[in-house]
């Protein structure tokens, strides 16, 4: 990949636009399916890049940039709990150097210099599955899991399981309490839960983490009682009333409450001693009993941390410090092409089955076809491979001496081994470069598109249709049920062909699966369990008809359009609020400069939009899609709790009562929209001492000017 500081403004614009696409896939698969397919590392070196992108092309930041992204959707086996408080994320810091720069953004925010008394709190960061305890006046009435970090899972019966979570709170609390920590398992335990998966002739666990979020997540608690989980407590959501003054003595309390707190927390007044602290627990690390992956440093005193308050998915009091990654040496068995819904060819490298900290690893991202040849990755060859959490690892680099002599550079395709279309590179009109991803010029011919579309039209953040996973989609797009996503509510008019097909694949895998056993005898078609097919297709009849209504962010993302996600579509919808409205301005001439006025949107989703709507099959599958569902309008936003809701404000001159971070952070807060220049979508230049060519700017358009006492006095708090 092309060093940062290399990159050109439109370079820039591509690449953060495949961050998104890329990074959104992860989220949903750590945090929805409990089933990662890179390594922490892996991951996280996707987030720095994004991190340091954004930071030298600040006007680049995307709508659906990574960074005002948490997770993804729960699961929908259990009940979703909207959480009062949102569980956010931690960002990272991955080197004494980023661990400093944290320090010295925090004392620039509160305009606090390096003699002042700024005190941390470091602890262990747990390699485990994020919980939410809720008590009512003492009891506990609720616990849910993390999710998106807006919705979680109710596992309320699960957690009353675990012993290290008290049903009745010790002492005197708060009516309201709710402690947030983590669920995990100790790794004695981890072998013995093994142990007896083995004796028993069941699958094995990969790691403590993933058995630990599935042991909570059992739709049995009985399973999860079973199961040796703890519980570390270590921050807060909703409280009525907050009884301490500093996180340390947050802490403390839950300790009183009856709570297990991390013995290892410890109070740091310096960036030496945050570093020490980190060196000792990385030393440590394999005699604890239980996986962490980083310490966490944190603001100490509460009134900072609300000054500080929330950028993007992250709090600027804390910081997670990442431990390095680990590596091990395998062989490369061969190189699968892949075909995603946008057409993207994906490598991914099949490696003979290694053990990389205590997990079994056999696949690897090799992102595209430049990282291929940069790396001059052969089929063959011995590789060092590298993790730092859950599959799937990263190629490092290929130990050449190893290197077989048969072994050949690795042709890349440039047909796509699903429909046999050519395979391109697209030239960027501003810059004349290649794209750095070969895609599938096929279309709508090509059957891996067109599954992939219809999966993301089904998935959760979209049309969110239970029952309709992706064996179905390719089974009935196979079989010629569906093209298009009408199709798939059409299906609720032929529930007999549906029982038809699914009784022929149910029949089909067990004449497979019996082959395989080497048994003679094959299950005949009149022999089926007719009932059981019924059942699944009244379900997913029921599931079909449940989404005939849906909200207009979800039917914009629904739609596949590239560039475009679930943060985006909510973009889209807030600004057009109706689908006529959005269909309508799609038609006109107009259409790129007024996507690319929306702010978030930006010329490259906006062409890539225009692209969508400029293909007549697309415009059609629309027309075709909305006879068969109603589109929500988006409800007007409730504003009366702010005078600057919705409003665009522009700072500009020196602050004297709060920094500029913390000026803008606060208007974020309260709805408004910080620019930083002067325009005609201006509402309101707040200038302070050495404004200079805003406010004269602001002058030329006619757009209100006050001071910092009249901004303060207007969002109240003057």
């Amino acid at each position: 990949m092309k060093p940062v500081e290399k990159l050109t403004m439109a370079e820039a614009k591509r690449e953060l636009a495949r961050l998104a696409d890329e990074i959104a896939a992860h989220d949903r698969r750590y945090y929805q399916d409990d089933a990662p397919d890179v390594s922490d590392a892996e991951y996280d070196a996707l987030r720095k890049r994004n991190a340091a992108i954004e930071a030298r092309f600040p006007e680049q930041i995307r709508a659906d940039s990574p960074s005002l992204r948490v997770g993804a959707k729960p699961s929908e086996k259990f009940t979703k709990v909207v959480h009062r408080v949102p569980m956010l994320s931690l960002d990272n810091a991955f080197d004494e150097e980023d661990v400093i720069d944290f320090a010295a953004r925090v004392r620039r925010f509160l305009g606090t210099k390096d003699g002042d008394d700024l005190v941390f709190v470091a602890e262990p960061k747990i390699d485990g599955l994020s919980a939410s305890l809720r008590f009512e006046n003492g009891a506990f009435v609720q616990g849910a899991t993390r999710g998106d970090g807006i919705e979680g899972e109710d596992v309320t019966t699960n957690l009353r399981t675990l012993r290290d979570v008290p049903l009745k709170l010790l002492g005197r609390a708060p009516d309201i309490v709710e402690v947030r920590g983590e669920v995990y398992m100790l790794h004695s335990d981890f072998a013995a839960l093994n142990a007896r998966q083995a004796e028993a002739g069941k699958p094995l666990f990969a790691n403590p983490r993933n058995s630990a979020a599935g042991s909570l997540r059992q739709l049995d608690p009985a399973v999860t009682a079973r199961r040796p989980l703890h519980f570390f407590a270590y921050a807060w959501g909703e409280m009525s009333r907050l009884p301490a003054s500093s996180q340390f003595e947050m802490l403390e309390r839950f300790k009183s409450w009856g709570f297990r707190v991390n013995p290892l927390v410890r109070r740091c007044r310096t960036t030496d001693e945050l570093l020490e602290f980190y060196h000792d627990i990385e030393t440590r690390r394999a005699t604890l009993g239980y996986d962490i992956d980083g310490v966490v440093y944190k603001v100490d005193r509460l009134d900072l941390q609300e000054r500080l308050g929330f950028v993007s998915r992250s709090p600027r009091w804390a910081v997670a410090h990442k431990f390095a990654a680990e590596q091990a040496d395998t062989v490369l068995l061969d190189i699968d092409i892949q075909v995603g819904r946008t057409g993207k060819l994906a490598p991914v490298a099949k490696l003979k089955p290694v053990t990389v900290g205590g997990v079994v690893v056999q696949n690897a991202t090799l992102h595209n076809e430049d990282e291929i040849a940069r790396k001059d990755v052969r089929i063959g060859d011995t590789v060092v491979v590298q993790r730092a959490g859950d599959v799937i690892p990263q190629i490092v680099r290929v130990i050449l001496e190893k290197r077989p002599k048969s072994a050949r550079p690795y042709a890349f395709p440039h047909k796509c081994p699903a429909c046999g279309s050519h395979a391109v590179r697209e030239i960027d009109e501003n810059t004349g470069k290649e794209d750095v991803d070969r895609r599938c010029t096929g279309g709508l011919i090509c059957p891996a598109q067109a599954v992939e579309r219809l999966r993301h039209f089904v998935s959760r953040n979209a049309f969110d249709i239970e029952g309709l996973g992706g064996t179905y989609i390719e089974l009935f797009h196979g079989k010629r049920l569906i093209k298009e996503p009408a199709d798939i509510f059409k299906l609720t008019e032929k529930p007999e062909r549906v029982s038809k097909v699914l009784a022929e694949h149910r029949a089909s895998l067990s004449t497979e699966r019996r082959v395989r056993e080497g048994k003679s005898e094959v299950i005949s078609k009149a022999t089926r369990d007719d009932n059981r097919e019924d059942k699944v297709v009244d379900n997913l009849m029921r599931s079909i008809d449940a989404r005939r209504t849906i909200a207009l962010d979800r039917f914009i993302n629904a739609l596949g359009m590239r560039h475009v996600g679930e943060t985006t579509g909510k973009l889209l919808a807030r600004h057009f609020v109706t689908i006529e409205a959005f269909h309508e301005a799609m038609e006109g001439k107009e259409a790129v400069a007024e996507l690319d006025s929306i702010g978030g949107v930006g010329e490259i989703v906006a062409g890539a939009i225009r692209d969508f709507f400029d293909e007549p099959h697309n415009r059609k599958a629309i027309e075709h899609l909305l006879k068969e569902v109603e589109v929500e309008p988006v409800a007007s936003p409730r504003t009366a709790h702010s005078a600057v809701a919705g409003k665009t404000v522009v700072f500009t001159g020196s602050l004297e009562k709060m920094t500029r971070p913390e000026a803008k952070a606060r208007a974020e807060v309260l709805g408004a929209k910080v620019a930083g220049s002067v325009s005609k979508k201006t509402d309101l230049v707040v200038a302070g001492p050495g404004a200079g060519s805003k406010l004269g700017e602001a002058g030329k358009l006619g757009v209100k000017v006050i001071d910092e006492d009249a901004w303060l006095k207007l969002i109240g708090e003057g």
